[in-house]
């Protein structure tokens, strides 16, 4: 996203106080159930790889996490917690993505927004320069492209797959930033391993787009969708039930205020020790001075 307005995110630089207004701002929400503020952590290092973050997927228990920059590169790490909080963040490996001839990835072909870990530690990346979701047997080997619809190849630059997530059966979910289908609807597909669908779609509402999806343990489809304004951005959480008949029960978990946050583009739902679901979602800080990497937390109804 450009962000010639990012000077309006200096509000990143919170006190304990900011904080305090900003999780009562965001814990508003248009459903009937919400979720409840944990806290932020800004997550800083001075390497030239470090930002841009737009996929993040946590492991089962919220203590190590792998996230995917808009250049490229895949990141793993260590989370450390005190009380079920965010304490520190110890990067451990970081890798710049190869294409499937072997070269990395630069020029139009470098924007990864969407990220998917299957049980097999197989990595799947979605992009949304030229449209695309590949695999990667592992971080350091090639990509493997698969194969690219019709629908994908014309999807707008820069607004199309931004979100991929995995569900328990192996299977992938896609869906573009901003392309509504003809009947005004978000569309997803659906790799089942051997071809694209398009089982179900999602309704719009208001002027959020998508920016991120997770299926979570509680197999629930999780929408993350962003706003943006003069005055920063503003998020959303949305999950909904996925029935033979497509998804049911919409639910809106979580609507911030503009600047509550950062620009947040990266989701993982997850349980936490004593069994309640979680969502942490990653800022993209654009690679900006202005803005931070950002970690957020809420605590989701079950």
């Amino acid at each position: 996203m450009l962000l010639g307005t990012a000077v309006k995110l200096t509000i990143g630089l919170v006190t304990a106080t900011t904080l305090a207004v900003a999780a009562f701002a965001a814990n508003r929400t248009t459903g009937t159930s919400s979720a409840a503020y944990l806290g932020s952590y800004t997550w800083r290092m001075d390497d030239r790889w470090f930002g841009g973050f737009s996929g993040l997927s946590l492991s089962a228990d919220g203590s190590s996490m792998t996230v995917i920059s808009d250049r490229a590169t895949l990141a793993t790490a260590r989370i450390n917690r005190v009380d079920g909080q965010i304490s520190g963040i110890e990067a451990k490996t970081v890798r710049h993505l190869r294409s499937s001839s072997g070269q990395f990835l630069k020029g139009r072909i470098v924007d990864s927004e969407g990220l998917a870990i299957a049980p097999d530690g197989t990595i799947y990346i979605s992009f949304e320069g030229i449209s695309r979701v590949v695999r990667h047997l592992k971080a350091s080997s090639r990509a493997q492209v698969l194969p690219r619809p019709n629908e994908f190849r014309a999807l707008p630059i820069n607004k199309a797959l931004e979100a991929l997530a995995i569900d328990a059966q192996g299977r992938l979910y896609t869906l573009p930033e901003r392309a509504l289908n003809s009947d005004g609807q978000i569309p997803v597909w659906r790799w089942d391993g051997n071809s694209w669908s398009t089982p179900f779609t999602l309704p719009p509402r208001g002027d959020f787009l998508p920016v991120s999806a997770d299926i979570g343990p509680d197999g629930r489809f999780y929408l993350l969708e962003r706003d943006f304004s003069l005055f920063g951005f503003r998020s959303r959480l949305r999950r909904w039930v996925l029935t033979a008949d497509g998804p049911a029960s919409e639910q809106t978990l979580l609507q911030t205020s503009f600047g509550s946050h950062d620009n947040l583009e990266g989701l993982s739902i997850w349980r936490d020790v004593q069994g309640s679901l979680r969502a942490t979602m990653i800022s993209d800080d654009n690679f900006k001075s202005l803005q931070r990497t950002e970690l957020v937390e809420y605590a989701l109804p079950n």
